[in-house]
């Protein structure tokens, strides 16, 4: 065994996993095969106890190989995989001897199914550790016995929501939902193992309630609620794998036996569908992008955060820096913009660390600074003040005068120009732009907005800024509206075009979300505010041409700036939008997808044409983690090699003589497929 080792402690074996040339666990082929190696010789020793644990100082197993999806033809090919994984968890679970899995980080997907083998669940404490099956993200589900084995511990709600959502949590929570036995500080992971397999209490297990809602009679009823709450999010057509879990537990629920034989079925058919091979991409552009801005050891961390502005973007920025552990300053004259923050800050904390303790900290680290004192010692300075070039260009004036020669100036400008900006400064080559989107807390991306004099290591540690803080970096060429905002934009105003021609919004909002997109581009411009619309749009129309389309302007113009104002497009009560359906005997135009879509594709290849980006991944990951593209589709450039190039020309062209110019194709076309 290459990555298995074995060790015999007073009667006690320790099975330790440590994946050779690899940072993290994952679990192979390969690695099956030698755990079931290294079961036959458990067995053989008959120890009095088997703790499994992780050679890996920063996970214990982060779920199957993801690689070794892509490279999965068939269903049959899927199943030996598969299979092999479930005879071996299930020799595991029957050992005659106390098993514990002793969690020193990260047990996400195939390493939770582990642990779930087991007997008992250690783990570490830590906030920043998280467990799960988030397979669904995957186009997939648990395979390895977990849609099984997670129901038994933590009972029908807690286990569904975690596998149909894909979200995780972190161990305080895993040991309330019953899924963790004890979480500990490290320093006393092994101490309490030892206890445990002492004193081997009761294995837990969802009793009560939690069986009644796994009878036959229940089961039915409560697929059908579920099913529901899923379609709010996710259609059965795009997103199958969460649906396929309901109905495996309606199906099969049951009978422990027939439901783990049946999970293996259902899984290897839906690792070979066109979501799950497109969200598998998806995950390597991910991967990718947070490759972008890895560090090398040697390379000091940041440290000190300054922003300025305490609007809801700066506070936002401000508080996700003191989350992630920075020292933050945000400056601000008005004291109750800081106050504001402050409180944002605070709800920020409590949601995300739980612990009095640790909410405490950061807001320790979260300061208030009217006089901009912190400038001076931030190795990151921020702006994120009103999107006004002047105002903008005079602040980093002052601002060069007082920060480190070494701080990085950056700016959080959604659409002006890094060049403009940098004018400003006796150095522009220090320069660059840190786009976050909003809210900052859920969106993954920032842009990093190259000038034409922006340093390169410069624009290498601004990247690196924003992978040490859990975000996405992109690197963009700066131009009007950079990636983005360029390509929303024609989207939004299309939406806006098809309001003036008398289609219901709620109409318009069905069509894009029935494509993929995540919320109507109505919804999303009442959203993001229609002032922001409107300036964005301006500066974009100002380079690129294009005309401001009237209805925009008149509802900025009588104040309805959508969700925060309560009235845009729709009327928003309780932070809802008012959606008014369209009379029974409304014909939907067969074109309105197309004409959103191509709007939004088109733009995609000028921007690949120019040099937005370096390349059809970043692309595809910008807007996917930008915008919310149809994750199902790959991206909208793996979308139109998916269609086919000379089809979705095709029908570009379609529209281009129809509706005019603004669907005339953009150069770039002819090359993407080559």
């Amino acid at each position: 065994m290459k990555n298995w080792t074995i060790e015999h402690q007073d009667g006690v074996c320790l099975l330790t996993l440590d994946k050779l040339d690899s940072s993290q666990n994952v679990l192979s082929s390969t690695i099956i095969e030698e755990l079931s190696v290294a079961v036959d010789e458990i067995e053989a020793e008959k120890p009095r106890a088997l703790i499994i644990a992780s050679g890996k100082n920063n996970g214990f197993i982060a779920g199957a190989d993801v690689s070794e999806f892509a490279k999965v033809e068939s269903a049959e090919q899927a199943a030996q995989f598969v299979g092999g994984a479930h005879k071996v968890l299930d020799r595991i679970e029957a050992f005659s001897f106390p098993t514990v899995a002793m969690i020193n980080g990260h047990c996400l997907g195939g390493g939770l199914e582990l642990a779930l083998a087991c007997d008992y669940r250690v783990a570490c404490n830590d906030p920043s550790i998280r467990l799960g099956l988030p397979e669904v993200m995957l186009g997939i589900h648990p395979g390895f016995g977990g849609t099984v084995r997670l129901l038994e511990q933590c009972g029908v709600p807690g286990a569904m929501d975690l596998m149909l959502s894909g979200r995780t949590v972190i161990p305080k929570v895993a040991t309330k939902m019953g899924f963790i036995d004890q979480a500990v500080p490290m320093r006393q992971l092994r101490r309490t193992v030892d206890f445990m397999l002492s004193k081997r209490p009761p294995v837990r297990r969802a009793k009560g309630w939690q069986k009644w809602l796994n009878s036959g009679l229940t089961r039915g009823l409560m697929a059908s609620v579920l099913q529901k709450k899923v379609a709010k999010r996710a259609s059965k057509e795009n997103y199958p794998a969460p649906y396929a879990v309901i109905q495996l537990w309606k199906e099969y629920g049951g009978d422990r036996n027939l439901m783990l034989r049946e999970e293996q079925r259902s899984v290897c058919k839906l690792v070979t569908t066109p979501t799950s091979r497109n969200l598998v991409k998806v995950f390597f552009l991910q991967e990718h992008m947070k490759g972008l801005g890895k560090t090398d050891p040697s390379e000091g961390k940041f440290k000190r955060l300054h922003v300025v502005g305490a609007g809801v973007m700066g506070g936002d920025i401000a508080s996700w820096g003191a989350l992630k552990g920075l020292d933050v300053t945000i400056q601000d004259n008005n004291p109750e913009a800081l106050a504001r923050a402050s409180n944002r800050a605070y709800e920020l904390f409590k949601k995300k660390l739980r612990d009095p303790r640790l909410v405490q900290r950061a807001m320790d680290r979260f300061q208030p600074d009217t006089d901009g004192s912190g400038a001076k010692r931030a190795d990151v300075i921020i702006e994120a003040i009103f999107e006004n070039a002047d105002a903008k260009s005079g602040l980093f004036q002052e601002l060069e005068k007082i920060a480190r020669p070494d701080a990085i100036l950056a700016s959080n400008t959604s659409s002006i120009p890094i060049e403009t900006l940098s004018e400003a400064l006796q150095t522009p080559s220090r320069m660059v732009g840190l786009h976050f989107f909003n809210p900052v807390a859920k969106m993954q991306l920032v842009e990093i907005v190259n000038g034409k004099k922006t340093d390169k290591e410069v624009s290498k540690r601004a990247t690196q800024f924003a992978n040490q803080i859990g975000r996405l970096p992109l690197p963009v060429k700066s131009s009007p509206g950079f990636l983005v905002n360029r390509i929303l934009m024609p989207y939004l105003m299309e939406a806006v075009e098809m309001h003036k021609e008398g289609v219901p919004d709620a109409v318009i909002d069905k069509v894009a979300t029935n494509f993929g997109m995540p919320m109507g581009p109505i919804t999303l411009a009442d959203t993001v505010g229609l002032d922001i619309c409107k300036n964005v749009a301006s500066n974009l129309n100002a380079s690129f041409g294009g005309e401001m389309p009237e209805t925009l302007l008149s509802k900025v113009e009588a104040g309805h700036l959508g969700k925060k104002s309560g009235q845009g497009f729709y009327i928003w009560e309780k932070g809802k939008p008012q959606k008014v359906k369209p009379s029974s005997d409304y014909q939907v135009a067969p074109d309105l997808e197309d004409r959103m879509v191509f709007r939004f594709l088109n733009e995609t290849v000028a921007c690949l044409s120019e040099g937005i980006v370096d390349s059809h991944t970043l692309a595809d990951g910008g807007l996917i983690f930008g915008t919310g593209f149809a994750p199902f589709r790959g991206g909208p450039v793996n979308y139109i090699l998916d269609e086919g190039v000379e089809k979705m020309h095709g029908k570009l062209e379609t529209l281009h003589q129809k509706y005019g110019d603004r669907f005339k194709p953009a150069p770039g076309w002819e090359s993407l497929g080559s």
